[in-house]
């Protein structure tokens, strides 16, 4: 892993409680990131954080870091009940949460701290009992969180600390009512220590921050870089008819180790998965129909190289930290330039190198000027030989494709929390 991506400041030049700092030694941390760097200046003096960084910046470490930091120096009040977590961490979806989870597991583990995480498609008795049975940090999705809250399974009366991630996307998949719902019951912004996250510090975001914050100190991490620097970019223009040959080509050609293929519909993944399986290529396919426990079990495959291919809709294309992902192809081109920069993200994390492949066919080439312009720059045309389109095998069908067994039932909801759907996939 490249170090470049980090600054010269030390977790150890922070006066962090042994017991935190026992974890985050154990994670393998040593220096931070620019963005840990410049939000625990605020953070670990009780100050708020808005803070701009892209995906892959050690962002969930800066603010469980910060979390676990304040929790451990303020023991909380000593009437609090065991239905009323210390802390609340909100994300836009299940896969986001998760991860956030598994980090705080990993960074706290010698805490004595307790987590509880709820999040909406499966698990729902028994994310209840874990809360009901008392937890000191709650991390979750707006919908879910939601439903326990309404039942009194716990209340935001004792919150010390809270986190919003990823606001934006909050606000484009329609949670910001819920999410502003649950702040206002929480003690006032003066009371509890507050951090919001977000790719893009919009007036909406901004707003959310200064209406349901106290006086936050605003942390921007290189926010003329949109996009990586380590992503080797690139864009086709084929046909139609020729994106399978092309990408079939391209992966003969490139040979990549981990490769994820984004498509815009549910339809389009089934197709490339199919011809993908039919020409050799091991492939997991995620999308909104996939029940939440297949979900993560294709993602623990795909991250443990069981599968090498994933073709997925923009269900993954935020809030994943899957490693070593050398290649996203753009099978298709999204209509949206945010979720663009969002796709290529899951390659070149934390100081790594990647490239990113992006095809402009007739249907989805006018999206590209937005997405340069959002960019900032040109993305580089390369060119269609016939050696790179490689006449495909047939595509299995679908019917063969590995459907996800319903045991444990669990509700078959999109979005993160269960309430809406995103805008696509």
């Amino acid at each position: 892993m490249s170090e470049t991506h980090l600054t010269d400041t030390r977790f150890t030049d922070f006066n962090l409680p042994a017991a935190l700092m026992q974890g985050i030694e154990e994670s393998g941390f040593s220096h931070c990131t620019p963005i840990q760097a410049n939000s625990l200046l605020f953070t670990l003096q009780g100050q708020d954080v808005a803070g701009q960084a892209q995906t892959g910046t050690g962002k969930t470490a800066a603010f469980l870091v910060a979390l676990y930091n304040h929790l451990l120096r303020d023991p909380g009040a000593e009437a609090r009940r065991i239905n009323q977590p210390r802390a609340l961490v909100l994300a836009p979806t299940r896969e986001l949460a998760i991860q956030i989870h598994r980090d705080a597991e990993t960074i706290g583990r010698h805490t004595g701290l307790k987590l509880g995480l709820a999040y909406g498609g499966t698990g729902y008795e028994q994310q209840r009992t874990t809360i009901e049975q008392g937890v000191d940090i709650l991390i979750g999705t707006p919908g879910r969180l939601i439903d326990y809250f309404k039942q009194h399974v716990f209340d935001l009366k004792a919150i010390q600390a809270m986190v919003v991630d990823e606001a934006d996307r909050m606000f484009d998949l329609g949670f910001i009512a819920d999410l502003r719902y649950m702040l206002r019951r929480m003690p006032p912004p003066q009371q509890r220590l507050n951090m919001l996250f977000s790719a893009t510090l919009s007036l909406r975001v901004t707003e959310l921050a200064y209406e349901h914050m106290n006086n936050p100190n605003l942390v921007e991490v290189e926010p003329d870089k949109v996009t990586a620097d380590r992503v080797k970019q690139e864009i086709f223009f084929p046909a139609s008819n020729e994106k399978i040959p092309l990408l079939l080509g391209l992966l003969k050609k490139l040979q990549p180790v981990r490769a994820i293929v984004f498509v815009n519909t549910k339809r389009a993944a089934d197709r490339v998965w199919g011809y993908l399986e039919g020409n050799g290529h091991k492939t997991a396919i995620l999308s909104g129909d996939v029940p939440q426990q297949k979900r993560q079990h294709l993602l623990a495959q795909f991250e443990s190289g069981a599968f090498p291919m994933l073709v997925a809709t923009d269900v993954a294309a935020r809030g994943l930290h899957i490693p070593d992902v050398s290649h996203v192809f753009n099978y298709d081109l999204p209509q949206d330039a945010e979720d663009y920069v969002h796709r290529i993200g899951r390659t070149a994390r934390a100081g790594a190198s990647g490239v990113a492949i992006s095809f402009a066919c007739e249907e989805y080439a006018f999206s590209l000027m937005d997405i340069e312009t959002y960019v900032g720059h040109k993305i580089p045309i390369a060119s269609i030989d016939n050696a790179l389109l490689l006449e495909p095998a047939p595509a299995v069908k679908s019917e063969y494709r590995p459907r996800p067994d319903n045991r444990g039932g669990g509700q078959r909801r999109s979005g993160g929390g269960g309430r809406r759907p995103p805008r696509r996939g």
